[in-house]
């Protein structure tokens, strides 16, 4: 941690039934240094990390666009959440953000004693593209065997560069269309080979066995809750344990904002969170 200062819980915050601890630290990534934010409850000793993703496309999105779902779990489960800036295309196409992601997770591991970590019970969520880096870390947790993750919270995903099970976009009201999805994909994965990797294209990938459980929260309004639903069946078929739940209301945009949506994430988490414990 080269640089660490508190940020602390603004007096009257609506969302606020905890008093929190909000730090910034600046951690070696992948191509550069890159920032995460972490939350926990004041007082609290060694606790589980949550690897909070925020959204944007790949290309865009930051710390402060995930203020409220990292608040949110920080606030409401016995948990540190680290927030994590990764990098951002085209300037750091892949797999500069899944590698990043991995950083972070050793990080947390490695700091356990500075920041209050239980480095052993690493959990991960996130929206958008930071969904599909939550995923892709599940994956090279599995691979490289030396990282752990316990369960894992996904808020309508982009998972499928090829786009072939996007939902209908004359039928869906969504707030995020399929040529923006294709610009996203093409900054994040500029080579053509790239799309079929298995930690880009997890729907293409004939290898799911042995990832942690999951919970996919999809929006009715999103053209991508097809290729997330899809991916939930296959993690099934896999015997991954799997929870889906679609958001009739929600857009892929406001899913991160959800309340129903976090609060259904919540429960999940505490769950897998008991479980680590019995287990461990």
């Amino acid at each position: 941690m080269r640089t660490t200062h508190s940020r602390g819980l603004s007096a009257g915050s609506p969302w606020s039934t905890h008093s929190l601890e909000v730090d910034e630290a600046r951690i070696a990534g992948y191509e550069s240094n890159i920032q995460v934010r972490l939350y926990r409850r004041a007082g609290v000793g060694s606790l589980p990390v949550v690897l909070y993703f925020h959204g944007g496309g790949f290309v865009g999105g930051s710390l402060d666009d995930a203020e409220f779902a990292a608040r949110h779990f920080a606030e409401h489960l016995p948990v540190l959440v680290i927030s994590v800036g990764y990098s951002l295309a085209p300037a750091h196409p892949f797999p500069a953000a899944l590698e990043d992601a991995y950083r972070a997770a050793c990080w947390a591991m490695d700091a356990a004693k500075t920041i209050g970590s239980d480095g052993k019970r690493l959990f991960a969520a996130g929206h958008c593209a930071g969904g599909h880096v939550a995923n892709g870390l599940a994956f090279v947790a599995r691979d490289r065997g030396d990282v752990r993750i316990g369960a894992l919270a996904l808020f309508s995903p982009m998972l499928d560069p090829s786009m072939t099970c996007l939902a209908d976009e004359r039928v869906v009201d969504s707030d995020i269309s399929p040529r923006q999805c294709l610009a996203s994909y093409r900054a994040y994965l500029p080579m053509a080979s790239q799309r079929m990797h298995p930690y880009a294209a997890p729907l293409e990938s004939a290898r799911l066995a042995g990832l942690p459980p999951m919970f996919i929260a999809t929006a009715r309004n999103d053209v991508l809750h097809v290729e997330a639903e899809t991916y939930a069946a296959r993690l099934i078929g896999a015997g991954v344990p799997t929870q889906v739940m679609r958001y009739a209301n929600a857009t892929h945009e406001r899913i991160a904002y959800d309340t129903q949506a976090l609060q259904d994430a919540e429960r999940f988490f505490e769950c897998h969170l008991h479980r680590s414990v019995t287990s461990g």
